[in-house]
Parts: C-alpha cells; structure tokens; sequence
C-alpha cells in the first residue's frame, strides 16, 4: 500500500475560496484505495462550519519550536469515505474571519502550518511515502524536509511534489523576518533556494525543494516557462523543466450532471438534450425577466469579474456582443468596475442582459444548463473548471487559448465537422467578438453543426478518474 498525504490550506466541503480546494476535496476520492492510502491535512479554521466541527475527533496535541517560539499543535481528525482528514489547530493562527489575511501574518501562520504538517507524522503513525504539497502555503514543506527533519530516521525516504495551482501567488516578504519566523539557516536564502529579487518567495522553496514539480494543465506547464505567464520564475521553471508535469484538473461527475442535478428544474442528457436542455433556457429567462425567446442565442458567464479572467476585452465591445439577437447572463462577483459594466448594461437592455452580481451555486447551475454558449477569454487560466462543466452540460465553450483552456476545449474545424468549442488565440478584443460572432452564425445557420458541436462536447471525459490515473501514474514513478 503506496501512502500519499495531500497538504492544503483548503478543501471541500471544509473551507474554499477557490479551485484549490474543489481539487484537494475530490482527487483522493478518485485515487484507487486498494493501493493507494491517501489522507489529507489543513488547518483547523475557526469559519469550518459548525455542523463539520461537530464530526472532528480530537487526537492529541504537543508543543512545536518555530525558530525561537514555542507553539501549541493540536490535531483532530475525521474520517469521510475511507480518506482521514487530519485537522491542524493553533487559535492564534487560525481564528480569523477569513482564512487568509495580510501576507505577513500568513507568511507566518504558513511556516507554522508547513512545519507541524511533518511534525504530526510520526504521533498520527503514518509515514507517507510521498507528501503532496499544495501552492505556496505549503512551499516549506519540502524545505523542512531536506532541512529540520533531515536528521531524524522516520523521515528518511519521504518524497515531495509541489502543484502549483496559480504562479501568480507565490508567498513573498523580506529575507529577514522569513528567517526569523522559520529558523532556516543563511544557507537556504540564496538566489539559488529561497531568495528571490531581494525577498524570501515560499513558493520558489518548494518549486526548487520538492522532488516532482506538476501545474493544472499541459500548457500551463509549457506557459510558466516563458517571461509572458513566469511571473518572474520563468528561469526557475525552465531550470526544473525535467521535473515538471501538466496534469488537467477533472470535475466531479456526481456533482455536475445534468441528469440529476438538483438545482436545474429539467433533466436532461446527451440523448435528449435537444428537447430537453431548452425548457431550462425558457424557465431561465422567465425566472430573470429576459425576453422569453427560445431561439435567441443565449451566453453565460459565470466567473470572479477580474482583469485575469478577461472582463476588459468584454468592456472593450460590449455593445457589440449585446446585439438584439444575442442574451447574456452574468454570475459573479469581482473588480467594482465590472459589477458596474453588467449592471449598467443590465437597465440599458432589460430584456436580454442580466446581472447577477453575487455569487449563487444554484444560478451558476442554471446558467450551465440553460445557455446556448458559455464565454471564457481569460489573460491566463492555469486550468479552468467553467469550461469543463459547459461542456458537460452541452453548453459550447468560446475560450481564449491559453492553459486548460486551450487543453479541453477544441476549436471547432466546419471543414471536418470537429471540435468541441470556439477558441481565439491573440489577447484581443475584436479577435473575440469575431469568435462570438462566428459562433452564432454556426448556431443560427447550421444548426445540426452546432448539435454536433454539443454531441462531441458532452461525450467528453473530464471526470477526476482521467486525472486521479495520471496522478497514479506519477506516484508510481516517483516511488519505483
């Protein structure tokens, strides 16, 4: 029995403030549990809801050095499915309102979360073969690994993998204060281990420490090496180019599904989704006070309104993409700017935009179910998961090419009648609205194309058991 232990600061159905948490909550399900033992550790936050408390079991607790401190570890533990969630508790670290507040508050609360990861090991008897660190809250765990625990027999032969989820965050303050909070030697502050342009880069630790390095997609991989999507550790990232894989994140196929998804008033499938996707567009529109118009090619957003995920390319011909024949839903939340923009368009156009600037699991269903296309032209876009969930509710993608979104949506080819989307490559305005425009042409025009286009999209496999295979595949090779 191979044993993995997953690392994070966050995981469903305990705490999420983004993706992070959605992969580290549902790969261990996935992974195959006759050979595999994997378990999971975050930090006990006090805003996990109550009812979850509830099922924690205490463990034991004890008392850390963290450089010249002494602090308390205290460790819960639940068992969901056959996976333990081991729960870190520290009240002065983890009693706040939100999980993460100013970087230099988390840059300790992280060094002490990395440290006690490795210091609960051998009181909770499980030696994992490989610890699976999870962006830059983790980023020392591979550093303590190689440093503080080096000299202790029960750590001997403990692999590490870093996933970087978004290069953008990377756990960055002062040289000096990093070496004060972690009790690491001068030797690791190095332009070569943790020193980055003058600071201390977490991230960069666990990136040049950790034995395998994986991002979200193939192309991410490929992007992360370049100045353009390097945030400034392109070098590092070509440097390790040999150690580091893309694997695509997957959804869960039980959560969203169109046959049985609790939130959507019509099911339906890949067979009769000509029929019955449609009554969800008619219920949508009624149910947002759009005009009710079954053939108005209808576009769903439903994002964080950010400069990342493209929104100035939408502000740029906005008034282009809400001509009378198109309607557009946005779900969200984000940049004022942008709240504004979909607001403002939402009184000038009542009958075909609305915006629903908050963010609500059950609209964000619906919007997948009931839309014609789903818009996605993000700046950079390690994985994605909007893409994938359209495309299993035969919602047509109209993606930038960049990461995952160039991974899992392919562009439609009319020549070959292939494809599973619409895709544009350069970051601009107008190479977008073309896409949109060649997308509803398709969609008014050749309608059995465009029914094609959904057949292909929805007969594609983006569970997490494509993912939690490749992941298998890569534990396999660390370990022989």
């Amino acid at each position: 029995m191979k044993k993995i232990l997953f690392a994070a600061s966050e995981c469903v159905p305990y705490l999420k403030t983004g993706g992070l948490a959605d992969v580290v909550g549902a790969l261990p399900k996935y992974i195959n549990k006759e050979e595999y033992d994997v378990r999971v550790v975050m930090p006990k936050y006090k805003i996990i809801p109550e009812a979850l408390k509830e099922k924690m079991v205490y463990k034991f607790n004890f008392y850390m050095d963290l450089a010249w401190r002494r602090k308390y570890v205290g460790v819960f533990e639940i068992i969901e499915d056959g996976i333990h969630y081991y729960f870190i508790d520290n009240e002065f670290y983890f009693c706040g309102n939100t999980p993460y507040g100013s970087i230099y508050e988390d840059i300790e609360k992280f060094a002490y979360f990395s440290k006690a990861v490795l210091a609960i090991l051998s009181l909770i008897d499980f030696k994992p073969d490989i610890v699976h660190c999870h962006d830059w809250q983790t980023g020392l765990v591979p550093v303590y690994l190689k440093d503080l625990f080096s000299g202790d027999q029960f750590y001997h032969g403990i692999k590490s993998v870093m996933t970087i989820h978004n290069l953008k965050f990377q756990g960055i303050w002062d040289l000096k204060t990093v070496k004060d909070i972690t009790g690491l030697g001068d030797y690791y502050f190095t332009p070569d281990k943790l020193e980055a342009y003058g600071d201390a880069n977490y991230l960069k630790g666990g990136i040049t420490y950790a034995d395998k390095v994986t991002t979200v997609s193939k192309t991410y991989a490929e992007e992360i090496k370049t100045p353009y999507y390097g945030e400034a550790l392109d070098g590092l990232m070509r440097a390790r180019s040999n150690f580091l894989e893309g694997i695509v994140n997957g959804i869960d196929y039980e959560e969203y599904d169109p046959a049985n998804d609790p939130f959507i008033p019509f099911h339906y499938n890949a067979k009769n989704f000509r029929k019955e996707k449609i009554k969800n567009k008619k219920a949508l529109q009624e149910e947002l006070g759009l005009k009710v118009d079954q053939k108005k090619f209808m576009i769903g957003i439903v994002s964080r309104l950010t400069d990342q995920k493209g929104f100035d390319l939408i502000d740029c011909v906005i008034e282009n993409i809400c001509t009378e024949d198109v309607q557009l839903v946005v779900v969200g939340t984000g940049e004022a700017k942008y709240e504004n923009l979909f607001r403002h368009y939402a009184w000038k156009y009542g009958d075909r935009v609305s915006a629903n600037i908050y963010f609500s699991e059950e609209r964000a269903h619906k919007v997948y179910a009931a839309c014609d296309a789903f818009l996605m032209p993000s700046l950079f876009e390690p994985c994605g998961l909007s893409q994938l969930i359209s495309l299993r509710y035969g919602t047509v993608p109209i993606v930038r090419e960049t990461g995952g979104l160039k991974d899992t949506v392919a562009p439609y080819n009319e020549f070959e009648s292939s494809g599973t989307g619409f895709s544009f490559h350069n970051y601009n305005a107008h190479e977008m609205l073309s896409i949109i425009n060649y997308a509803k042409s398709v969609y008014y025009n050749k309608k059995r194309e465009w029914n094609k286009l959904v057949d292909r999209g929805m007969a594609m496999d983006y569970s997490w058991k494509t993912s939690a295979l490749l992941y298998e595949e890569l534990y396999d090779r660390m370990l022989s």
